[in-house]
């Protein structure tokens, strides 16, 4: 097959990239990186064709509601307009499990994502996937204030990103269904004790204070609302085994410098 995956440079998309390459398919990636603005859309079209499937994992890094929504509809709307002229036969968008109810944010963004995917005209499939384990140092990145980190309290099932773009490549090798069964990590957890492993394994000497977070989002996260729920594949990473092999690796962040995917 020829596969196009959106965000190829990504978290995800680099893991997609080299999974369907793994397997003996054409990749062809599509990110600014590569030449390639989806926000424009231009040579969208010409370098489709004769794609049989696209993988969009394309991302944006904002806590906007506004600028999350423009950027899915619009990149969804570029992608799947090229992809009709095209000719490809099946669109995958990787969203968020439980976001119905946070309607803002960047999750807004991924429900506009959903919206626009589902009434298009290309055949397609949705993967819903709970937060990534980087998620732990993506929220200490921005809750840390001088000697302290305050981390909202919130129940999540965390999978590893790597585990996470094995998904879409095996959904793009089927036929479009709609909307897939969704994806979480092995083990509940809870986000408080997720940072304070993270700051002792990074040598982080700042404790960790919990925090009941307002909005919509921690509202949710609080009540476990974005879990895997009945029916959904588990992966086999934990955050613990995540979390070892990224110290092994000399990959651990500071608060300063921590990142990953808003999700």
């Amino acid at each position: 097959m020829k596969i196009a995956i959106a965000g190829a440079t990504g978290t995800v998309g680099r893991h997609a990239a080299r999974v369907a390459e793994q397997r003996g398919h054409e990749v062809v990636g599509l990110s600014r990186s590569l030449g390639t603005d989806l926000v424009s859309g231009n040579g969208l079209e010409e370098i489709l064709h004769g794609v049989d499937a696209v993988i969009d994992v394309g991302n944006v890094q904002t806590t906007s509601t506004a600028a999350s929504v423009d950027f899915f509809r619009t990149t969804s709307a570029n992608l799947l307009a090229a992809e009709k002229s095209a000719g490809v036969r099946h669109h995958i968008a990787l969203s968020i499990v439980g976001i119905d109810p946070v309607d803002s944010g960047y999750y807004a963004g991924k429900l506009e994502q959903e919206r626009v995917v589902s009434a298009g005209e290309v055949p397609w499939t949705i993967l819903r996937a709970t937060q990534f384990h980087e998620f732990a140092e993506q929220t200490l990145a921005r809750t840390t204030f001088g000697p302290f980190v305050l981390m909202p309290v919130a129940t999540l099932q965390p999978v590893a990103s790597a585990e996470v773009a094995t998904s879409p490549v095996s959904l793009a090798e089927g036929e479009p269904r709609g909307r897939a069964a969704d994806l979480g990590g092995p083990r509940v957890e809870s986000l408080v004790d997720m940072a304070r492993r993270y700051v002792r394994a990074a040598g982080i000497r700042k404790p960790v204070v919990p925090l009941r977070a307002p909005g919509a989002l921690f509202s949710a996260m609080h009540r476990g609302a974005l879990l895997a729920g009945v029916g959904a594949t588990l992966g086999s990473q934990t955050f613990n085994e995540w979390l070892e092999e990224r110290t092994r690796a000399g990959r651990l962040a500071g608060p300063d410098h921590a990142g990953g995917r808003p999700d």
